[in-house]
């Protein structure tokens, strides 16, 4: 259960960054993470902290829920 919630989690993450047309490199740099994080967070692969999760939604400028309520 829970791989498939980081899964589609990192999903939206990704759909939303390639919406605003933001490299991984991109989103790491402002989200203060490393461009592996990033891609280990968009493949479901890593299980990360509400924190990390309010610093990706605030380096995409979207709040956290359009990233849990993502519909794609």
């Amino acid at each position: 259960m829970q791989d498939k919630l980081l899964f589609k989690l990192g999903q939206s993450i990704r759909y939303i960054r390639l919406q605003k047309n933001m490299s991984q490199e991109e989103l790491g740099f402002k989200s203060e993470l490393s461009t592996n994080s990033i891609s280990s967070i968009e493949r479901g692969a890593y299980n990360f902290k509400i924190k990390t999760l309010y610093k990706i939604a605030e380096a995409l400028n979207v709040d956290v829920i359009n990233i849990l309520d993502c519909k794609f």
